[in-house]
C-alpha cells in the first residue's frame, strides 16, 4: 500500500510534535519532515528532497507565513495539496488562505478522526471543508439538487467571482459600477440560491463548481 507522504508546517514546537507523534502512529501516513516556517518549505523544495502529497500548513509564521508560502507552492509546485490548519478562524483569512490554494481549512481544536479523514479527502479528491469553517450546508443539499446546476445570471456569476478575491463588498460595488445596496442584494440572491450564508460558502460553492481555479 503506498504510504501518504506528508510535510508538517508549524513555527509551534510542542504542536508540530504532538501532530507527528499522531500521524506518525497512522499506518498509511509517512511524515516526511517537519518545518518552521514557509521559508523552510522553499528551502526544501529547493533540495534534492523527497516531494511530499499532502503538506499541513500553519498559517501566522514568521520569516514566511502560510498564505505566501501556500501561493509559492501552488505557483512552483501545484501538484502538491495544502491542508492549512491554524487556530486563525476568521473569514478574512480563510479566504485568502482558499484563493492562495489551499485544498481545504481545518481549526487546530478538531477531532483526530476529522484530520484524518481530511487528509484522505485531500489526498484522493483534491478538496476537504467543514460545516464549522464554511458555516454552510454545500454537502446537505437535497438530493435532487446536488447533480443540478443552479442556473446564474451574469452580474451574479461576476459577483461571485469577485467575491473570491481580496476585495471587500464596497470594492466589489466600485468594480463592478453598482451601488453597495445593489451589492447587498446580489449577495442575498446567491444565498438564497446557493443555499449558504457566508461569504466562505460563496468561495467554497465557486471552487467546488469550478467557476473559479485553485
Amino acid at each position: 500500500m503506498k504510504k501518504i507522504n506528508i510535510i508538517i508546517v508549524d513555527d509551534h514546537l510542542l504542536f508540530s510534535q504532538a501532530l507527528e507523534s499522531l500521524i506518525s502512529d497512522i499506518e498509511e501516513y509517512n511524515v516526511i519532515a517537519v518545518l518552521n516556517s514557509g521559508k523552510e518549505v522553499v528551502d526544501y523544495f529547493s533540495g534534492n528532497n523527497k516531494k511530499p502529497d499532502v503538506i499541513l500548513m500553519d498559517i501566522q509564521m514568521p520569516i514566511m507565513n502560510g498564505i505566501e508560502a501556500t501561493k509559492w507552492l501552488k505557483s512552483n509546485h501545484p501538484e502538491v495539496r495544502v491542508l492549512a490548519l491554524s487556530m486563525e478562524c476568521e473569514e478574512d483569512t480563510i479566504i485568502k488562505m482558499l484563493r492562495a490554494g489551499a485544498r481545504g481549512y481545518l481549526l487546530k481544536d478538531i477531532h483526530p478522526s476529522i484530520l484524518k479523514h481530511a487528509i484522505n479527502e485531500v489526498y484522493t479528491t483534491g478538496i476537504f471543508y467543514t460545516e464549522d469553517i464554511a458555516n454552510t450546508l454545500l454537502n446537505s443539499v437535497n438530493s435532487s439538487k446536488k447533480n443540478t446546476p443552479i442556473p446564474l445570471k451574469e452580474k451574479e456569476l461576476q459577483f461571485l467571482k469577485l467575491t473570491c478575491t481580496e476585495m471587500t463588498y464596497k470594492q466589489i460595488a466600485e468594480k463592478m459600477f453598482l451601488s453597495p445596496k445593489t451589492i447587498d442584494h446580489y449577495r442575498e440572491v446567491l444565498f438564497e440560491k446557493l443555499n449558504v450564508k457566508t461569504r466562505i460558502g460563496l468561495v467554497l460553492y465557486a471552487i467546488k463548481e469550478k467557476i473559479v481555479k485553485l
